[in-house]
């Protein structure tokens, strides 16, 4: 897992780049930003990071949700759950819950605009995590026994709630 973490760490900074300067001001990460430092900070830093770097919109609404996918599977790929009599294997939770998210956008039950391209870049990414890292041992418990990297894997999921869209 350590040597996942040069991939991890920059891609989660890009994805919170991109969340901090260019997506709504309305998510956990910027309120915390704005808590922090300062409502006019914030907005003056967005403006002149908006100014100095336009990204593409493709970058902007469908590279962070690939990126954290990619992200959380690399996590997930060594452990699974058990609920009930089931074992679930942590490496798909991403993708489900990914392409979950965008349903529920299409039907309004949560924040934010379906779009089809942020099903692709998850599935892209998914599909590239899953080449990365070759799990040569046998699934482990996240919870049993709890150790660092089961923590990691848990907090990669924390970290999405960062990106959640307040009302």
């Amino acid at each position: 897992m350590k040597k996942l973490l040069w991939l991890i760490f920059p891609s989660l900074l890009i994805s919170l780049f991109v969340y901090l300067f260019y997506r709504t001001d309305k998510t956990v990460v910027n309120d915390i930003f704005m808590a922090v430092f300062s409502r006019s900070a914030y907005y003056s830093l967005r403006s002149a990071v908006n100014q100095a770097l336009p990204l593409p919109d493709l970058i902007i609404y469908s590279l962070p949700e690939g990126l954290w996918v990619f992200c959380i599977t690399l996590t997930s790929k060594p452990y699974y759950l058990k609920a009930g009599g089931l074992q679930l294997n942590l490496m798909y939770l991403p993708l489900v819950f990914s392409v979950g998210l965008e349903l529920l956008q299409l039907v309004h039950i949560t924040n934010g605009r379906f779009d089809w391209l942020d099903i692709a870049s998850a599935v892209l990414f998914w599909a590239i995590s899953m080449f990365v890292l070759r799990n040569r041992r046998p699934l482990q418990n996240a919870l049993r026994p709890f150790t660092a990297q089961s923590l990691l894997c848990l907090l990669s999921y924390v970290i999405v709630y960062f990106a959640h869209v307040w009302k």
